[in-house]
């Protein structure tokens, strides 16, 4: 009988500092690549500005739209009046 039966062996010990020097370099690249991508993603992103100055270029254009459109309805409407006026001293006529 062995003298230390749970004593590991020292090629299992030799394995397992391995895997943790392993691991330690891979938390270490974790932590930088962290690092990185904060330090690269801290500030708003440039796309932000320009997609808000479109939409307000957009919002003016439409309200632009929507009083061409109100002003095209009241010509239509007088013009509509403008007929039947005449129309009616036509038919009287």
């Amino acid at each position: 009988m062995s003298k230390e039966p749970t004593k590991p062996s020292e090629s299992l010990v030799q394995q397992l500092l391995a895997e943790r020097r392993e691991l330690k370099v891979a938390v270490e690249r974790m932590r930088i690549e962290l690092d990185d991508v904060r330090s690269t993603s801290g500030g708003p992103d440039p796309r932000v500005r320009d997609l808000t100055a479109e939409v307000e270029r957009l919002r003016y254009q439409l309200a632009q739209a929507r009083a061409e459109v109100g002003l095209a309805r009241e010509e239509r409407d007088e013009l509509r009046e403008g007929v039947e006026k005449a129309l009616a001293q036509i038919a009287k006529g």
